[in-house]
Formats: structure tokens, C-alpha cells, sequence
């Protein structure tokens, strides 16, 4: 028997339909992921895993199944294949169920989006790597002591295969390096970071600008103040702007929709931002961490418009939430090997605006500038939405004292409708969005 891993995923689903399945499919996911951890240039922690999942799904009627193993050995296949079909018989029907009719009938892989670097990561690169982003940190004037630097390389290959044609392989590389740092002392420390991820080596920021950056970020938060409570504008930095597309995201999942559960579900083809604002899921961004040529069912991807000149243009849907909306699925099924796809969004990005950040935030005689969010409190149903926040105080236009213990309080209905991207939009991962300034939000502080 061949051992090509695309070859034996066929033979399992050619056992699941001798079972007795009338549709089957298969996911088959390796990963590689090593990585090194420092501690005040002491090597804190060293780790390498190489994993392994398969799932197959079968369905027999509008009954369906999931197996699931850590092997692809094929001296178990008949006991799978079986298995599943026996769970399937004694479920009940689920009329939404079946193989996506939309996904392709041919071999695709990930050719022209540049996904894998076959550069060699010895663990000593890692090691150096961490150190030097760790240095930088602990270099910067006020740092007191590090809360650790790490390094890391992952390499995932994917296979999916259908009883109705499709087979699809690809192959995705990751490099990251961050960097956490402690400033103060007592019950006055402070602590911030800073990270980068690339799918190629040669695309990742220099280690020693990202410790630098994580020491400066934590020494300007030192002594921070609580600000008044009221209603006032707020900024979100680029690192947590992005939490605006994540809000997005949830409200048209096709499940969410489908169960009636979005404080979007009524608001298809309605103005729910800004005109000019346009939101972007772009699953064939070369070199995209979210990048993918296919989705959890066989469906090729393409890039689609969300928001469009501040209009809602469609939902994320996979096959079986589509079903039971009566629409047509779009791409945006993910899938894991012991659960069945789900609607998921891979490369979202806001378009920028055409203010400069300092533009945006220039006629805010008093507002906050937040660089930090922690815990939510969001209702999916009604959009009522409540985070803790840290960051700066704006006054008169510009950054002044840190803040900090402040909680942000308004509803997403009103901040999408009233947010304002500007220019300085930067691709650093799967979402990305520029900076974002909303008015009149409600801060909870002293």
C-alpha cells in the first residue's frame, strides 16, 4: 500500500463508503511547533512538539459522524470507517447536513500565496533570537526586570479530502518573536510587550526593535492615574482597534445569524459604519498568516467585501448554516479534525482612513487613548458592550499621563456607527485594522 498520506486519506474514505456511508470526508493535520523561552538571559524554557489528528466524517442519510485518531495507520481504517458509520446510524437526522455542493471536484493546493518557508530554524537561532529581543528590552532606561522573551517556528500541513471529488494539501510556516518586560517596583510595577509573527523568516521584524519597543512601552505606562468618569472619545491603538473587527466577526457568523443571536441578524444590506469605512476578509493574501486556498469543506476561497462604504454585504457562512439561512455558502467554513466546519473569518482588515493618527486625535480636548483591554462583558444579542482598558489620557490633541482600572461602556450599534479609522494601516497578522477613534463612550474611572 502507498504511504503518500493523500492516497491513504482516499482509502479511508473508500472504507467509510464500503461501511455503508453515502458521503464521507477526511481531514488530516500535522504540525511541527518548536520554541525557546528566556528569563534574564537564562534559557526559562525549551519546547517541541510534533502532532499529529485525522477526522473523518461521515454521513449516512441526513445522519452524520465524526471519528477522530492521532495516527494515519491504516491497519485501522475498517475500525474507523465502521465506527463512524455505527455513530451515524443512531443519531438524529439533521436536514441541513451534507457535503458542501459548492466545493471543488479537483486537487488544489497553495500555489502563488507563498505559505511555507522552508528555511531551517535550528533551536540555537531561537535561543539567540530571544535573548537579543530580551536585551533590548531590559536596555531601555526604567526597566527593572524582564518578564521573559520568547522565540518560535511552526510548520502545519493540511490535507482535506471528499467522497464527492475534492482533495486539497497545503503546507503553512510561522515565525514569531516577543518580548515582555517590568518596569517599577513594589505595588507601583508597570508591565507591557510587544510581538511580531510573519509566515516567512525574512518578513519578521528585527528582535532587538521588538524588545526595544516592549521597554518603552512599559516605562511610559509607570504611575498610572484613574480617569474621571464620563462620556468622552475614545483611541484604540492598532493593537487593540483589531478587537473591533473580532466584534464584527461574531455578529455575522452564520450560526449566530441563523440562531437569531446578532445584534446584526436584521442588518443585512443596512448602514452600520461610517460611509467610506470598508471591511475586507482576504483569505488569498500572499503570505497572510490567515491565508488559506480552501476551506474546511472543499470550497475554494476569494476575497470578499464585509462592509462596503459602511454597508453590511454578507454573512460567514459554511454549508450548513447557508442551508438554513436558504443562501449559498462562502467559503468561510473552518474545520478541526474532531468537530464538524464552522463558519470562520481568516484575513479580515479595515481599509484606512485619511487622517494620520495624530490628525485623528487632534480637535479631543479630553479623551482616552487605549493601548490595552481586559475582560469582556459583550452581549451578542443586543451589542451592549463593557471592557476593562488601560492606556493614556488625551489632552488638547496629544498623548499625556498613563491610565489605567478604567472600564469603556457603550453599545456596538453606536461605535460601529460612529468609529473612524485613520491612514496607518499595517499587516502584522490574521486581522489588522489602523487606529480607530469613537466618540462619546462611556468611561467608568475615579
Amino acid at each position: 500500500m502507498s504511504t503518500d498520506p493523500l492516497d491513504l486519506i482516499s482509502t479511508l474514505i473508500t472504507r467509510a463508503r464500503t461501511a455503508g456511508a453515502d458521503a464521507a470526508d477526511a481531514i488530516y493535520a500535522t504540525r511541527v511547533a518548536h520554541g525557546a523561552q528566556v528569563r534574564n538571559g537564562q534559557t526559562e524554557d525549551l519546547e517541541r512538539s510534533e502532532t499529529c489528528d485525522l477526522g473523518l466524517r461521515v454521513f449516512v442519510g441526513q445522519r452524520s459522524a465524526i471519528v477522530s485518531a492521532t495516527a494515519l495507520d491504516p491497519e485501522r481504517f475498517d475500525a474507523l470507517a465502521e465506527r463512524a458509520v455505527a455513530m451515524a446510524r443512531v443519531v438524529p437526522e439533521d436536514r441541513f447536513a451534507g457535503l458542501c455542493a459548492e466545493a471543488a471536484t479537483s486537487f488544489t493546493d497553495a500555489a502563488g500565496l507563498d505559505l511555507f518557508d522552508p528555511t531551517e530554524v535550528p533551536t540555537t537561532d531561537l535561543v539567540a533570537r530571544a535573548r537579543v529581543a530580551e536585551e533590548a528590552a531590559l536596555a531601555v532606561t526604567g526597566i527593572t526586570n524582564s518578564n521573559g522573551a520568547s522565540a518560535s517556528f511552526g510548520l502545519s500541513d493540511i490535507i482535506l479530502m471528499t467522497s464527492a471529488g475534492f482533495s486539497g494539501r497545503y503546507a503553512r510556516t510561522s515565525h514569531s518573536v516577543s518580548a515582555s518586560a517590568v518596569a517599577g517596583s513594589g505595588t507601583k510595577m508597570e508591565r507591557d510587550y510587544d510581538y511580531h509573527s510573519a509566515v516567512h523568516l525574512s518578513d519578521l521584524e528585527d528582535a532587538g526593535l521588538i524588545g526595544r519597543r516592549a521597554g518603552e512601552r512599559t516605562v511610559a505606562r509607570l504611575n498610572p492615574v484613574r480617569p474621571r468618569t464620563g462620556r468622552m472619545p475614545i483611541v484604540l491603538d492598532p493593537r487593540v482597534s483589531t478587537s473591533m473587527l473580532g466584534h464584527l466577526s461574531g455578529a455575522i457568523n452564520g450560526i449566530a445569524i441563523a440562531r437569531g443571536t446578532s445584534f446584526l441578524k436584521e442588518k443585512m444590506d443596512s448602514r452600520i459604519m461610517p460611509a467610506g469605512i470598508t471591511i475586507i476578509d482576504d483569505p488569498r493574501r500572499v503570505r497572510g498568516p490567515g491565508a488559506r486556498p480552501f476551506d474546511g469543506e472543499g470550497m475554494l476561497t476569494a476575497t470578499r467585501t464585509l462592509v462596503e462604504d459602511g454597508v453590511l454585504k454578507t454573512w460567514a457562512l459554511d454549508s450548513r448554516t447557508a442551508r438554513q439561512l436558504g443562501l449559498k455558502p462562502n467559503g468561510c467554513a473552518s474545520r478541526g479534525t474532531s468537530g464538524p466546519p464552522a463558519p470562520s473569518l481568516g484575513n479580515m482588515f479595515m481599509q484606512p482612513g485619511s487622517l494620520t493618527p495624530a490628525a485623528l486625535m487632534a480637535d479631543i480636548k479630553e479623551g482616552i487613548y487605549i493601548t490595552e483591554m481586559m475582560g469582556s462583558a459583550i452581549n451578542g444579542i443586543t451589542g451592549d458592550y463593557s471592557r476593562g482598558a488601560a492606556g493614556f489620557m488625551i489632552r488638547d490633541g496629544v498623548l499625556a499621563e498613563p491610565v489605567s482600572e478604567l472600564t469603556v461602556a457603550g453599545n456596538l450599534n453606536d461605535m460601529f456607527a460612529r468609529l473612524v479609522p485613520a491612514s496607518d494601516l499595517v499587516f502584522r497578522q490574521s486581522t489588522n485594522a489602523p487606529t480607530i477613534r469613537i466618540d462619546d463612550m462611556v468611561i467608568a474611572g475615579s
